[in-house]
């Protein structure tokens, strides 16, 4: 005699929404990649034949360091990482005490494009940039001068797909707000890791 089974349902399929927000900057906007020249001198140095080889520091062209530090598409345009937004809602989620953990797994920006050397989730930024020269420490505690792309005046279109079981669209609304007046992007943020930041990277929905 065969005894039957029903298997029940407990876990509900993913529910995903997206939504669109145009955001305009409040404080300027400033990137520095790391660009591939300087990854290039890293392994040629971390080489045998690199390791060997001695001499000064050559002339450095700022120009050419500013047009590495911004992040350019495959299609020639330039764009902020998607991942940049991503981590800012999520570290957004500690103003309001939701789990950053799980916001990590709710919260995901689409990207506009990829970036042309490296395959970085883009997106698009509506700007003109403008080379900026500023005196650093760095982590040896010499001063130097940092090369960084910088944005005065600048605007986005951000997508943000989100689950729809652990938010609702005015949460993401809200969230972004958040991120826009408390967290902020790039180089300089209110959030940044390593000070208080310079008060840039910040905007308004």
């Amino acid at each position: 005699m065969t005894k039957s089974t029903e298997s029940q349902v407990v876990i509900s399929a993913p529910n995903f929404q997206t939504v669109e927000f145009k955001i305009k900057g409040t404080a300027p906007y400033v990137q520095l990649k790391f660009s591939e020249k300087t990854k290039n001198q890293l392994l040629e140095k971390m080489s045998t034949e690199g390791s060997a080889k001695k001499g000064k520091r050559g002339v450095r062209d700022y120009q050419d360091e500013f047009k590495q530090a911004m992040y350019e598409s495959e299609k020639g345009w330039r764009g902020i990482p998607a991942a940049s937004f991503r981590k800012a809602i999520v570290s957004a989620c500690r103003t309001v005490n939701f789990k950053m953990t799980l916001a990590k797994l709710s919260v995901f920006v689409e990207a506009d494009g990829f970036d042309k050397h490296d395959g970085t989730p883009l997106v698009k930024i509506e700007g003109t940039p403008e080379l900026c020269l500023h005196p650093v420490r760095n982590a040896t505690g010499v001063v130097d001068i940092r090369a960084r792309a910088m944005w005065k005046k600048w605007s986005a279109s951000v997508r943000i797909k989100y689950d729809a079981d652990q938010f609702n669209q005015n949460d993401i609304a809200n969230l972004l707000m958040r991120v826009g007046v408390q967290v902020g992007i790039g180089e300089g943020r209110p959030d940044s890791k390593a000070s208080t930041g310079m008060g840039w990277g910040l905007f308004e929905l």
